[in-house]
């Protein structure tokens, strides 16, 4: 009797585990955090930037993808776009719309490309008000490998809101740009 009832048992839960699976999820369920509109606690800074470490090309793959429907529908996407990667950081990153983004990557370029100590470079947004930053060199050492790395500031100033960020970023010898420096 008892082999019968657990037989039975076995198979009710087999059948509610293939049921769960094959019917629809909601939406909140299928995408998680992607579709809050305020970050949550697990895995993020308290500016709401994600903070996990790995999987980066996956997040970098799965942000331009949402960004660019994002985008799309008129929504602003607050995701790292693939093309400022190695020179913003998802602090500063994920509180710009992809064309601030560019921007501000580009003003990174900009204050870098003289390799001068000093060197500075601004830019406002063209999307929207009240939204501006700046690149500035603040140290130049040169390693012994002949790579040649910066410190950059970046400050960035959303709806009154000032956000520093300071980076590392190195060329190693033949490189064409500057990128941010792994730890």
């Amino acid at each position: 009797m008892d082999s019968m009832l657990m037989k039975r048992a076995a198979q009710t839960a087999a059948l509610t585990a293939a049921l769960a699976m094959a019917l629809p999820m909601p939406a909140q369920a299928q995408f998680g955090g992607l579709l809050r509109s305020r970050p949550s606690s697990s895995g993020k800074t308290a500016n709401g930037c994600d903070d996990s470490s790995g999987k980066a090309a996956g997040r970098s793959v799965l942000g331009g993808v949402l960004g660019g429907l994002a985008s799309r529908a008129g929504l602003p996407s607050f995701l790292p776009v693939p093309e400022v990667a190695g020179l913003l950081t998802d602090a500063i990153a994920c509180k710009l719309e992809p064309k601030e983004q560019k921007q501000a990557a580009d003003a990174t370029l900009e204050a870098t490309r003289g390799e001068e100590v000093g060197s500075t470079s601004t830019w406002t947004s063209e999307t929207r008000k009240e939204v501006s930053g700046t690149s500035t060199v603040i140290g130049k050492t040169q390693l012994a490998d002949g790579s040649t790395c910066m410190n950059v500031n970046d400050v960035i100033i959303v709806e009154g809101e000032e956000t520093t960020v300071s980076k590392r970023m190195c060329k190693k010898p033949g490189a064409a740009r500057y990128e941010i420096a792994q730890a």
